[in-house]
């Protein structure tokens, strides 16, 4: 009995070290279908989803998610030590409960008592070991508290980090591609003079930010479950958008360079695929079709509109069918696990964003200062002046994110 014991004390602590380096400190992909942390996300995302889908309000239901990310890390450290304490107390259980404990008597609880104690350095002195091999347990176990809390608080920072580096293109991509980000609105707001300039610069930034997400994300797959900071953005939407974009430039869109379209496409489809592959998802391929033929015309006619130069030749569809089934199937497995909406093709209901206020503004003050207008030395008076309507900085506020 004490040698299982043992050998169960040990099986705790090496699962519980190897999966925390594994996840914290080896900068690659973690494997093994039998790590704790892999059986934590498995045994409490599919609970939280049946019990997030309850709520009826959108805003409650993605809010529900949203503590989920965050929640979890905390979990899972809780986790961890508490299947080391248990470890711990196994050992010295195995060891014949080598203490002096007045207030209960050398047993298991007593074991728990000092091996929770000693893994939080607290170190309180009221159970003494009472041999040699339990004092140098005791120090094994001080010690391995005390790292365990400094990668611990090693940890928060660098994931943080990564967050915030994967939320600030998001955020720039709003005045950018809409939000929720679409193909055809980026498309449409870089046909301006110069546009394919600005919009080859955008899809190197993405081609460097989807390097940058499969690469924290890899290292550390519990940015999967961070939700972003409004209910109508997402990396998986933001990354779909994206393929869309590269993928309609390669296969249906005249007089632009798609070299750089080819790269950003090669590296977001990789992220994608890599990041379905952690949580073991293959491609869906029986879900919805988001570019029907139907759908097709009316993308076609709104870049047209938007003066986009689209090939409109008999096998142009059937290109950018070839190029989205490169990577849709994986983009809805890991929409649907994790409850992210994709992006459109075509926003169905498109909002006013933020910087098009700015953009009002900001023309206001040219024909303010157009030549043609007379200039006034003061406020004016008369009954034209009561039509116009005062801009203060309520007039900013986005009225189009729903957090």
């Amino acid at each position: 009995m004490r040698i299982l014991t043992l050998i169960a004390g040990i099986v705790c602590l090496f699962a519980v070290l190897l999966d925390a380096f594994q996840t914290i400190i080896l900068p690659r992909r973690a494997s093994g279908r039998f790590r704790l942390t892999r059986l934590f996300f498995i045994s409490t995302w599919r609970p939280w989803v049946l019990l997030t889908g309850r709520l009826r309000d959108p805003r409650n239901r993605e809010a529900a998610f949203s503590y989920y990310g965050p929640m979890s890390l905390i979990f899972l450290l809780v986790m961890w030590a508490g299947v080391m304490v248990i470890g711990f107390a196994l050992l010295f259980y195995a060891l014949g409960s080598p203490f002096n404990d007045s207030a209960q008597g050398a047993g298991f609880q007593s074991d728990l008592y000092v091996s929770g104690t000693t893994l939080f350095t607290l170190g309180l002195g009221d159970v003494l070991p009472l041999s040699a091999l339990a004092r140098e347990l005791v120090i094994l176990e001080a010690g391995t508290g005390l790292g365990f809390l400094a990668v611990v608080m090693g940890y928060f920072p660098v994931l943080y980090a990564a967050f915030s580096r994967r939320e600030v293109s998001i955020s720039l991509l709003d005045a950018r591609a809409g939000s929720p980000p679409t193909a055809a609105e980026l498309l449409r707001r870089h046909s301006f003079e110069g546009g394919d300039q600005a919009l080859s610069q955008l899809l190197v930034e993405w081609e460097r930010w989807s390097a940058e997400l499969l690469e924290s994300h890899i290292s550390y797959p519990l940015l999967c479950y961070f939700r972003s900071q409004h209910n109508n953005q997402s990396w998986i939407s933001a990354l779909t958008a994206m393929l869309d974009t590269s993928a309609l430039l390669i296969a249906g869109v005249r007089g632009h360079q798609a070299r750089q379209a080819q790269l950003t496409f090669a590296m977001a489809r990789h992220a994608l695929v890599d990041l379905s592959q952690i949580f073991s998802l293959p491609p869906l391929n029986d879900a919805p079709d988001r570019l029907p033929a139907k759908r097709y015309e009316q993308l076609y006619d709104l870049l047209c509109q938007s003066g986009v130069s689209v090939c409109r030749d008999d096998l142009s569809m059937e290109r950018l069918r070839e190029m989205r089934a490169l990577y849709e199937g994986y983009a809805a497995a890991l929409s649907d696990y994790l409850c992210m909406p994709l992006s459109p093709w075509i926003a169905d209901q498109p909002h006013k964003d933020n910087w098009l206020a700015v953009a009002k503004l900001r023309a206001q003050t040219e024909a303010a200062n157009s030549p043609s207008r007379p200039l006034s030395s003061g406020p004016a008076s008369g009954p034209e002046s009561g039509k116009k309507e005062p801009h203060t900085i309520a007039s900013l506020v986005d009225d189009h994110h729903d957090f």
